[in-house]
């Protein structure tokens, strides 16, 4: 019996390793499938080229040309599809292509879409350039202080999420929200980037769509721009697969070699994150400097019961607000002065990084209110100690500006 076949009985970790794996020919194989680039496909004759056109149309995962991917394709849309529980995975060229699949594959001229507040910015970017051309419009809403129920519209067509939100890492009640749009027969589409699928399972507590830049913890060494959406179901697939087709998206071989390569090592790259992660968090509770610490494993954030109930672990992201009267200036100081953090807007390599978040950005989560500079970290494979002593120096620098300023 070979693992695949004992596939309900196994850890999620086993499925994962295993899931897209060649099969033996002759006695002997890879470990994992080959990069396989063309662009043509060729046929045996024009039987067999006409009745692979028509199982394609039909639905099947069959390449009648480059774009639609071959064996290096497959074999990571398998293992994403294992990861998440799905039905199907979508390959596109970044996290926002995902996303931007997605709204356009569900939503046409004159529907409406309900998107938590505190998604990913760039959301609203396409909204604002893209969707309101074609006559969609969306809303934005607080999960955690509106009524979704009361904000449904006849014509309200997705419920679109991010959990934990975005910079601030906001937990959402997935199930109480995925209820609701079902009994309205709405689908819920959600942004999983944050846990890399592995610490969340969104399909498993009633989204129907997720979302992931797997340029971030899925590639895992900050080497590849990609995006992935995965499906609950036939129905929902089968829409995103015509406007996939429409738009003619694809990824390059090498770029899904390297995606499948890093979900290889996804479940033991995030257990180190998120150590080292927790580690920094708590030491950041401490500073004088500090006045919020933004990350769900704390006991003392507002959306640790959630986090617990919902998810096996927290990523590496960390965030922090300065105390009162640290102005942007103070904050990008801070950032200057740290040296094993680099600057950078990407996250989930091995790599720490630092970023004062856009003040813009942050009045977007209506959940919070502050206005203190909001300092975005993420923890890499260093050694904690050597992150929170630089943390430390920085702190300490920005601390002697301050007290010279004020002299």
């Amino acid at each position: 019996m070979s693992p695949h076949d004992s596939s309900a009985r196994t850890g999620r970790a086993t499925r994962l390793l295993h899931a897209g794996a060649p099969a033996l020919r002759g006695g002997s194989g890879p470990v994992n499938v080959p990069v396989v680039r063309t662009s043509t496909v060729r046929f045996e004759n024009s039987a067999a080229y006409a009745e692979h056109h028509h199982r394609r149309s039909a639905g099947e995962r069959l390449a009648t040309y480059g774009r639609h991917g071959l064996d290096t394709h497959r074999a990571l849309e398998d293992a994403v599809t294992a990861l998440e529980g799905g039905h199907r995975a979508f390959l596109t060229p970044s996290g926002l292509s995902a996303i931007t699949l997605v709204l356009v594959a569900l939503l046409s001229p004159g529907d409406h879409a309900l998107v938590a507040d505190s998604v990913y910015s760039p959301v609203r970017r396409v909204d604002d350039t893209l969707l309101q051309r074609l006559g969609i419009t969306l809303e934005y809403f607080s999960p955690s202080q509106d009524d979704l129920a009361a904000k449904i519209r006849p014509n309200t067509r997705l419920i679109y999420l991010e959990s934990p939100s975005s910079l601030l890492y906001e937990v959402l009640d997935l199930p109480a929200l995925s209820a609701i749009a079902r009994a309205h027969g709405i689908p819920v589409a959600t942004d999983n980037t944050w846990s890399g699928g592995w610490f969340y399972q969104p399909l498993a507590l009633g989204a129907n769509i997720s979302i992931h830049a797997a340029t971030k913890y899925i590639s895992g060494h900050s080497d590849v721009m990609q995006g992935i959406v995965v499906t609950d179901s036939a129905a929902l697939s089968a829409k995103i697969a015509l406007a996939y087709e429409a738009l003619g998206l694809t990824v390059g071989a090498d770029d899904a070699y390297l995606a499948l390569r890093g979900v290889r090592t996804l479940p033991v790259r995030l257990a180190q994150h998120q150590r080292h992660a927790t580690q920094v968090a708590q030491w950041l509770l401490a500073q004088p400097q500090v006045s919020r610490v933004f990350y769900p494993a704390l006991p003392s954030d507002p959306g640790h019961a959630l986090w617990q109930r919902d998810f096996s672990g927290a990523s590496g992201l960390v965030s922090f607000a300065f105390e009162d009267g640290v102005d942007a200036r103070i904050a990008e100081a801070f950032v200057d002065a740290l040296t094993f953090f680099g600057i950078g807007a990407s996250w989930g390599g091995y790599e720490s990084l630092a970023l004062v978040a856009a003040p813009e950005r942050v009045r977007e989560h209506s959940f919070w209110t502050g206005t203190q500079p909001v300092v975005r970290l993420h923890i890499g494979l260093e050694d904690p100690q050597d992150l929170i002593a630089d943390l430390q120096q920085a702190f300490a620098r920005v601390g002697q500006q301050q007290e010279l300023a004020e002299a």
